[in-house]
């Protein structure tokens, strides 16, 4: 048995762990990416919640399976009591089966809106901020590159015909599942000034490019990864690099070193309902700690 006492890791000011205590015994092993992913959002984004007084979490959870596809009940519970108040999804969002009846009941976990109908669960839902202000949350997914979905742009169109800033909602966060950055700048644009934050998911690669568009949306065009950037996307390195050279190699499976935690915070106006400053972030693992 491994025995560990006392372990206590912060970055700069923000305390992932204090005085912890575990084991490991002979013949378990710890993994975390889909789990190593879920461990750094469980250690560290409670005290980022309080440093930022940050009123309401968004993330996508396509991949916080322990397999690195999907999602589960259970861990969509330990995220919520983590601070998040919505999961999105995208491409992955039924690789685990039980996804089909939970999100039925779920009102917190959506999948893309633009999914070709008749699907399981809702794209889109109101929910209300710790400071009692509605929040919308809008869950789209691309069309290049990805599986079949209906035109992404057609249904914005149809939202937003139906769905006005400061009329149905205080505001507005949309995530954009895709996969090239022209379709997601264009689905920026196209939300400016009727939406409070456009971030786009999927490529697992956080952009350095958060601003404030024209007509003031928030944006970013990857929100990047929670997970272990010592990899290929999230996935173990030297198994992607033999699938690249077909060479024999096994089923996709996590990568489980040390993880960042990446994302976007956005301050809203709430008299307009657009966004007053932005700032991307990132905590630990491989990548620079910018705060």
């Amino acid at each position: 048995m491994i025995d560990i006492q006392g372990v206590t890791k912060h970055f700069d000011d923000v305390h992932a762990l204090s005085k912890i205590d575990f084991s490991i015994s002979k013949g378990e092993f710890v993994t975390i990416v889909g789990p190593s992913g879920c461990n750094v959002v469980k250690q560290l984004l409670p005290n980022i919640i309080n440093k930022k007084t940050i009123n309401f979490v968004v993330a996508n959870g396509e991949n916080a399976a322990e397999n690195g596809v999907g999602i589960t009940e259970k861990i969509c519970n330990e995220l919520y009591q983590s601070g998040i108040n919505v999961l999105t999804t995208g491409n992955h969002v039924w690789d685990q089966k039980e996804t089909i009846e939970h999100i039925e009941r779920e009102k917190k976990l959506l999948r893309p809106y633009n999914l070709t109908n008749p699907s399981p669960g809702k794209g889109f839902e109101i929910f209300h901020s710790k400071n009692n202000f509605k929040v919308g949350v809008l869950n789209l997914m691309g069309n290049v590159f990805m599986r079949k979905c209906d035109d992404v742009f057609i249904e914005i169109e149809k939202f937003l015909k139906n769905h006005n800033l400061k009329k149905n909602y205080d505001f507005l966060i949309v995530d954009i599942h895709g996969e090239i950055t022209s379709e997601k700048m264009a689905i920026g644009h196209f939300f400016d000034g009727k939406a409070t934050l456009i971030t786009g998911t999927h490529t697992h690669v956080p952009t350095n490019d958060a601003r404030i568009l024209k007509k003031g949306t928030g944006y970013m065009t990857d929100a990047g990864m929670c997970g272990d950037y010592d990899s290929v996307i999230g996935m173990n390195k030297e198994n992607s690099v033999n699938r690249f050279l077909k060479e024999q190699s096994v089923k996709h499976f996590p990568a489980i070193g040390e993880a960042t935690l990446s994302g976007v915070i956005v301050d809203c106006d709430k008299e307009t309902g657009l966004a007053k400053n932005i700032e991307s972030f990132i905590y630990g693992g491989d990548l620079k700690n910018t705060h």
